[in-house]
């Protein structure tokens, strides 16, 4: 190990826990998980596909085989890379309350398929390092009250005041388990199925700094950090953005700085904007990437007041502490449009408006409880095609308004992460809320091989329709260094209706109103990557198109 990074190391250590010994410990974890290296870059090229290990099935191959011969055949040449949701055995949250951190759930595959994977597409995997199943043995042994397992998670007192700790849910914060040494009450952030892991103690870092130099063994070049914001719990605070949570993601850092540094820190935040871009540090020892939350709730403000107005003062502040890190952009998730993120963005009676519309069009609210008790919106489950479909109108015209909010998305300063359901336009999955009771489960669903490709191969199907469309921005995406991530990024103030943003050479246009918006244009031709035209002077933007327009004609 080069002793700059161990010297940052040990320092970091000695901050979390004083002498403990877990130097010697952790430098022989980086020795026993020796990493071949890896192309490290990232261009205009680099888009993620966010999908769940089975979101394609088809009954001829294992859920993770399927997905990687669709992938072969739509989008070879469209996409750098997968976010492969945890794909480990889980019992509930859809993945995220893991069983076993090391291993593939085999209703799903196996290592061999997720590496075949790997090889042709460059693979994100997430480190749940906030909770485990309460199923999990780590949690099983703490229920024995064995060593070094009683000492793994997050327990508290319910007479403890708890008052300040910011909630994402509304179920109570504390679960009592009966235990070999009696009733103790663990720390379930997120359900009473995903015990608090106890960071506190060094062995559970150290167990999982190890558990990170396996993922990249595995193929993983970036490395979403699940709800990291709550990992440090100290009791009278608020238990979120702690100094020692950061001081964990800066060790991790150094870790992959010693072991892998090519590969990528993302940091999963969904926290006001400003809050979310602090896991930057000073743009060089924390995250390499930082989710643009901001960007989905703000989008939805756009298109359904027509007004791009609040979008570009927004986009016009994004700044990132060094040209070595860069935004995680995306529309859609697994989870749902958080509402966090917008606050101080949106007004407070736009954002009653947004809740009303996302209801009126079959989406759900999930709630949670503030530090006086009350309970506040936190996100908005509904597919994010649904989102911008207006119903009634021709589908022409909800596919329209969806790929100028897809455009916007890859137009920016960053790396694209695109949900799997966007790339066709999924709808709101109301039979599946209905079978599970859970609102997340309105854009969660998986999809037949069969069917889905029949939809795709059919031009006037929505499924078709959208897919065409969005590979149509990929494909030019891909083609134009200006969408670099590092490439300069500045909003221009062309009309109310347009959100302008100036990349490098090109100029990217898009109408968020139902309205035509004739824009002038500096002298010369300009040629419009999307449609493939060129316009001279001006351009007349039709209701909801994008334009990305490079100078000198065609190129």
């Amino acid at each position: 190990m080069d002793s700059q990074i161990e010297t940052r190391i040990a320092e970091k250590l000695r901050f979390l826990y004083g002498d403990t010994g877990a130097l010697e410990a952790l430098k022989q974890i980086i020795a026993a998980h020796p990493i071949p290296p890896r192309a490290k870059t990232l261009d205009e090229r680099d888009a993620l596909i966010i999908a769940y290990g089975d979101h394609v099935q088809t009954g001829g191959q294992p859920p993770l085989s399927a997905l990687h011969s669709f992938a072969q055949r739509y989008l070879n040449d469209l996409v750098s890379g997968f976010h492969l949701l945890p794909f480990f055995p889980y019992t509930s949250d859809d993945g995220f309350s893991v069983v076993d951190f090391e291993a593939v759930n085999p209703s799903l595959g196996d290592w061999g398929m997720v590496k075949r994977l790997g090889a042709d597409f460059r693979l994100m995997f997430d480190l749940v390092l906030n909770h485990v199943s309460v199923s999990s043995a780590w949690f099983q042994a703490f229920l024995r009250d064995e060593a070094p397992y009683r000492d793994y998670f997050v327990t508290a007192s319910p007479d403890d005041d708890l008052s300040q700790v910011v909630r994402p849910r509304t179920h109570p914060l504390l679960t009592p388990f009966e235990t070999a040494a009696g009733t103790r009450y663990v720390w379930t952030t997120f359900s009473a199925d995903q015990a608090d892991l106890n960071y506190a103690n060094p062995a559970v870092l150290l167990d999982m700094l190890r558990i990170l130099l396996l993922y990249v063994q595995q193929g993983a070049d970036f490395i979403r950090l699940d709800a990291i914001a709550y990992l440090w719990k100290t009791i009278g605070t608020s238990c979120i953005h702690l100094p020692q949570t950061h001081v964990v993601v800066q060790l991790m850092r150094d870790v992959l700085d010693a072991a892998a540094p090519w590969v990528v820190l993302i940091t999963e935040t969904n926290v006001p904007h400003a809050e979310n871009l602090s896991y930057f540090g000073d743009g060089h020892n924390e995250a390499q990437m930082v989710y643009q939350f901001a960007l989905p709730p703000l989008l939805l403000h756009s298109f359904y007041t027509g007004d791009a107005r609040a979008l570009s003062e927004w986009a016009a502040g994004l700044q990132t502490p060094s040209q070595a890190v860069t935004f995680f952009n995306f529309t859609a998730s697994h989870d749902g449009v958080g509402l966090r993120p917008a606050a101080g963005l949106i007004p407070d009676g736009a954002l009653h408006r947004l809740l009303d519309t996302v209801q009126r069009r079959g989406g759900h609210i999930s709630y949670k409880t503030d530090s006086d008790g009350t309970e506040s919106a936190y996100e908005m489950n509904i597919t994010y095609f649904d989102a911008l479909a207006v119903p009634g109108e021709p589908l022409a015209r909800s596919v329209d308004r969806f790929i100028a909010s897809q455009a916007i998305m890859l137009a920016l300063a960053g790396v694209p992460g695109i949900y799997f359901s966007s790339l066709f336009g999924a709808v709101n999955w109301t039979a599946g809320v209905l079978e599970t009771g859970r609102a997340r489960t309105i854009n969660r669903q998986k999809f037949d091989v069969a069917e889905l490709q029949a939809a795709l191969s059919d031009p006037q199907t929505r499924q078709g329709r959208v897919f065409r469309r969005y590979r149509d921005l990929l494909v030019a995406r891909r083609s134009h260094s200006a969408f670099h991530p590092g490439s300069p990024q500045q909003v221009r103030d062309l009309h109310p209706a347009v959100f302008a943003l100036q990349r490098g050479a090109a100029l990217a246009l898009h109408n968020v109103s139902d309205t035509m918006v004739q824009i002038d244009l500096a002298a010369g031709h300009w040629h419009d990557a999307i449609a493939d035209i060129t316009h001279r002077q001006q351009i007349a933007l039709k209701p909801y198109q994008a334009a990305w327009l490079v100078p000198g004609g065609r190129t």
